[in-house]
């Protein structure tokens, strides 16, 4: 069994999987067949990712399907919600009683030349220099995972997601905020690291 990583809490459970080369992922055995149409053209590797997600689904809730309003994936029957993430080789499913984002991504450079796109200035302002690659990262993936749950065509992640002052020491409790001229909801989040990793959990 590929289950690399449990980061379950009290409010849901949040398996993190790694994909082993010996692991059986059979589209027949774990696809939906609603979703046959959707990934006829997928790359392998995202088909993988897309498998893997299901065998973790299948491993806790294994009368449950996965399937889609657009792009957004929600449980048959919907009892649950969910959260999916990927970056081969893993992947991650949350499930919960409540709404729940999460969000994986690997540490890498070139996320320095897209801050522009996501930072806003009071962010930019508790970011460690030395760290700048690692807090960039957390803050784009925190972002993401709020997305996951409080979402609009209309709003940026510069704009209107907002990760408050956090430590990559202590990465628990971090406020993260949605908002808008209407809107203005506090979530907490937290970030667990691993490999070149990290997982953002906002619940």
């Amino acid at each position: 069994m590929p289950l690399y990583r449990d980061f379950s809490d009290h409010n849901a459970t949040i398996l993190l999987w790694k994909y082993d080369e010996k692991e059986e992922l059979d589209p027949k055995t774990l696809l939906e067949e609603e979703n046959y149409e959707k990934v006829k053209d997928y790359h392998p590797t995202k088909l993988k990712e897309l498998l893997l997600v299901r065998k973790i689904l299948k491993s806790i809730l294994p009368e449950h399907k996965i399937l889609y309003n657009g792009r957004e994936p929600y449980l048959e029957p919907r009892d649950f919600e969910i959260s999916i993430t990927h970056s081969f080789p893993f992947a991650a499913l949350a499930v919960s009683k409540n709404k729940v984002g999460i969000d994986i991504e690997p540490f890498h450079d070139k996320i320095i030349r897209i801050r522009h796109k996501f930072l806003n200035d009071d962010e930019a302002g508790f970011i460690e220099e030395s760290k700048e690659t690692a807090y960039l990262t957390v803050i784009w993936s925190l972002k993401e995972s709020l997305y996951k749950i409080h979402h609009s065509n209309y709003w940026s992640l510069k704009k209107h997601y907002e990760v408050k002052p956090f430590s990559l020491d202590f990465p628990y409790n971090i406020v993260c905020r949605v908002h808008d001229d209407k809107v203005s909801d506090l979530y907490k989040a937290r970030v667990e690291f691993f490999e070149n990793y990290c997982l953002t959990i906002v619940d």
